[in-house]
């Protein structure tokens, strides 16, 4: 949990991660939520970037030292696989949402070959969808995907459970309880909202009914 906590705080000394409980965002999804996660925001300051770059890239050493080729997701993941890519001296690709619509009609962008391990590179996961479809491209393709790597992780049931399905290990350097408790701990959000913020984690589509205005 020190880990989670310490990249936690990087997020927020950034500003990538909004709070306001008293006022949730809406999501594409149409879900209400008292938390806004932009991790794009990390890339603007050359300190903490390094910092989550080399994180990242420790991450995968220790967890996919098998790893032969790094694929991010489009558009989020496409810096953070680069540099962790250039750190770890592995291909790198990156993964469209769709082919595309001219030219050689890729979906995969960059070299790569069958049967290469490959690790996804997501800036965050909420219910594992969009980045359990590039998966399925990456296998389609031919690749092996041997696991996952975040920066910030929701830690939604549906996503565990999807990814299980999958077979994909995840691995978050941050997640939504660190981050709440560090919250609490530095008096952003008080002690008492802690519950209705952890409710929000357990039943996402149903927590703008139950909130207090």
């Amino acid at each position: 949990m020190k880990n989670e906590k310490i990249i936690a705080e990087k997020l927020l000394q950034a500003g990538a991660v909004k709070l306001n409980p008293e006022q949730p965002f809406t999501w594409a999804s149409g879900w209400k939520s008292p938390i806004y996660c932009d991790n794009r925001k990390l890339l603007s300051f050359p300190y903490l970037r390094d910092f989550i770059k080399s994180e990242m890239s420790n991450i995968i050493f220790e967890h996919f030292a098998d790893a032969e080729l790094l694929a991010g997701v489009a558009t989020a993941g496409i810096a953070w696989g680069a540099m962790a890519a250039d750190q770890l001296k592995l291909p790198f690709v990156y993964v469209r949402p769709k082919p595309k619509e001219h030219g050689l009609g890729n979906q995969v962008e960059g070299f790569y070959e069958a049967a290469q391990k490959a690790v996804v590179v997501e800036d965050l996961v909420s219910t594992g969808k969009s980045s359990l479809q590039v998966v399925e491209v990456l296998r389609n393709a031919g690749v092996e995907v041997i696991g996952m790597i975040s920066i910030f992780n929701y830690s939604f049931e549906e996503a565990e459970q999807a990814f299980k399905k999958a077979d994909v290990e995840l691995v978050s350097l941050t997640n939504y309880t660190a981050l709440i408790e560090l919250a609490i701990e530095k008096n952003i959000v008080s002690a008492e909202t802690e519950q209705l913020l952890l409710n929000w984690r357990t039943h996402p589509d149903k927590w703008q009914s139950v909130i207090k205005t």
